[in-house]
């Protein structure tokens, strides 16, 4: 810390310490109530022991605001009203304005779900409709370690983070002839997606306008499709030869001009970013993970004979030049 940084905060502690207690705080909560329709597949109460797959439905804009009986409108919280069983434990939230999904909020109410309900954490899946569809998009991108698939429909959003998509399978839907949500919006998230992944599947109804969540819901291939789905791990493989592992080793630099230096140990790799020491496990010869049940992963670039750098994908995704 510079002299001058430490003595402004000597200063204020100073100044502080030496004042007048002019007032009391005390610790205060706001607390955020969101309503939801929860449906349980039959048996739940029955075994005790198991776990069910969880399914959260995000609804489009005409049926926010706080009338809980909206959501019905559409979707699986329709079919059950109609009397559809599914293997699913549902959760269908209301969102109190029809700007948008809060996507911090939904993260929030994901935690208390698994908390509170036998929820199968490998089996979590997502779908949405038109702002629905957005909020599926956006919410897989940011957090993509909760979610075993997701099926966006007509919907779309920002294709900067798609590369976050590279460990979920997508089945993404939209109307043709789509006025209110252009076809492109799903299009152009879907070819994002695919340069990163081969489970991301797209199909576009010739004839259906912006209501292609009909056809979608309806589908009993679409929950087969769901249910064939885990959350994907990472799995250890051996690399081909010691001699490539070397051709790894050495001292890279990020964009923020941090350095990680790659030691081949008798185990495989590990990486020194400053004084921290993380093993790292291959998936493949180039491939390296840091936790099978994270999407957090390192890609060596091979120059010739030798690494030229790395691509780090984390919370980030960061490249590496070797030095």
């Amino acid at each position: 810390m510079p002299a001058y940084t430490r003595f402004c905060s000597l200063f204020f502690f100073i100044l502080f310490m030496a004042g007048p207690v002019k007032a009391q705080q005390t610790v205060e909560k706001f607390v955020q109530e969101t309503a939801y329709l929860l449906s349980l597949p039959q048996g739940y109460s029955n075994d005790t022991s198991a776990r069910w797959p969880l399914l959260i439905f995000l609804h489009g804009s005409g049926e926010s605001g706080h009338a809980i009986d909206k959501v019905k409108a559409h979707g699986p919280p329709e079919l059950v009203e109609k009397g559809k069983s599914f293997p699913f434990i549902i959760v269908s939230p209301q969102s109190d304005v029809p700007s948008g999904w809060d996507i911090d909020m939904l993260y929030r109410l994901l935690q208390n779900i698994k908390k509170n309900y036998r929820v199968n954490e490998q089996k979590i899946y997502l779908t949405g409709l038109s702002m629905g569809g957005f909020g599926t998009w956006a919410m897989a991108m940011k957090y993509p370690d909760e979610f075993a698939a997701i099926a966006p429909v007509c919907g779309g959003g920002d294709t900067t983070n798609a590369w976050k998509l590279r460990n979920i399978p997508v089945w993404c839907f939209h109307g043709a002839k789509d006025d209110v949500v252009l076809p492109a919006s799903s299009e152009n998230l879907v070819r994002a997606a695919k340069r990163y992944s081969n489970t991301v599947r797209f199909t576009l109804y010739p004839e259906a306008n912006h209501n292609s969540w009909d056809l979608t819901y309806t589908n009993d291939s679409l929950y087969s499709w769901l249910l064939a789905q885990s959350k994907f791990r990472y799995t250890e493989k051996p690399v081909s030869s010691e001699a490539l592992l070397k051709k790894y080793a050495g001292v890279y630099v990020g964009p923020d001009r941090d350095t990680v230096q790659i030691v081949v140990t008798a185990n495989g790799l590990l990486a020194k970013p400053g004084k921290d020491v993380v093993p790292l496990k291959a998936a493949g010869d180039n491939l390296f993970f840091i936790q099978s049940d994270k999407n957090m992963d390192i890609r060596f670039i091979m120059r010739k004979d030798k690494a030229s750098g790395f691509i780090f994908c984390g919370d980030r995704k960061l490249e590496y030049l070797r030095l």
